[in-house]
This record gives structure tokens, C-alpha cells and sequence, in this order.
């Protein structure tokens, strides 16, 4: 795993972001961390939140903004964050390249 390759954002996912935050009241960034847990060893937590924290990555086009924090950064090296739509619904994924197995429902995954 290749620490020095950050995560990267689809135009998709960003555009997707920007979507949720024409409609909100206040615009909001979208947290992505890895969380202890879940069927495979470790989950995707994936929210919207208010504040950057002093030890965030800041990944931004165009105003919106995702946020890794320092300790989920090392699981998400090399990862895609984007957005996809489909039959069983629409959701914000993470390609993990360094993820070894991961669970049907794509959100828990074992390194």
C-alpha cells in the first residue's frame, strides 16, 4: 500500500455532493472514515458534516468539499470515492484498492 497516493473524488461524486447542498439549508462537506467493525474487519462511514478538523484531508472542486480524516487515510491510499445508481439504490462507494475482500453490500472490507 502506497501511502503517498491520496484518495481521489469522481467529478461524479462531487457533483452528487453539490446536488445534496443546493437543497440543503447550509451547505455541508461529506465525511468519509474507516471505522473498526463491520462483517469484513472494517467499515466505510459516510456522512455529511459541518466542520473541517484540524488533521483532515481536504479533497475540493468547486467548492464542495470531502473530508478523510488522519487516522482513515493510510486504509483509503489509493482509493476512489464516487457515486453510483442503481436498482438497489443510490449511494456514495469507495473503490479500495487495498481492501483484500469486502462484503456484499460494498460497505465492510478487510485489508
Amino acid at each position: 500500500m502506497d501511502l503517498s497516493i491520496p484518495p481521489r473524488v469522481t467529478d461524479r461524486a462531487f457533483a452528487q455532493l453539490a446536488a445534496i447542498n443546493d437543497a440543503a439549508e447550509r451547505a455541508q462537506c461529506l465525511r468519509v472514515a474507516v471505522e473498526g467493525g463491520g462483517c469484513s474487519g472494517f467499515q466505510y462511514e459516510i456522512k455529511l458534516e459541518d466542520g473541517v478538523a484540524t488533521d483532515d484531508l481536504v479533497l475540493e472542486k468547486n467548492g464542495q468539499k470531502v473530508l478523510v480524516d488522519s487516522v482513515s487515510l493510510p486504509f483509503l491510499a489509493d482509493a476512489v470515492i464516487d457515486y453510483t445508481e442503481e436498482l438497489i439504490g443510490a449511494r456514495f462507494v469507495i473503490e479500495n484498492p487495498n481492501a483484500t475482500s469486502s462484503c456484499g453490500c460494498g460497505t465492510s472490507f478487510s485489508m
